[in-house]
């Protein structure tokens, strides 16, 4: 089971579970391919997109545990 933190790194994440990527893109995190997705956690980059924290965990840990 993957588990998907405030502190993970954006790009970790699309490591692991690439498929969660339109999540990030719907709510405005254009830059994935960019250098910062490679440093920033999940709480930084929800702070600059003004996004939910928690919310966003929520779809992001249900995408990356689906079955593929």
């Amino acid at each position: 089971m993957i588990n998907i933190t405030k502190d993970t790194i954006i790009g970790d994440i699309l490591d692991i579970a690439p498929h969660t990527a339109p999540i990030f893109l719907s709510i405005g995190m254009h830059c994935l391919g960019c250098p910062s997705s490679r440093m920033e956690t999940v709480e930084e980059a929800c702070m600059v997109h003004g996004v939910d924290c928690e919310k966003l965990l929520a779809l992001v840990n249900e995408e990356a545990n689906k079955p593929q």
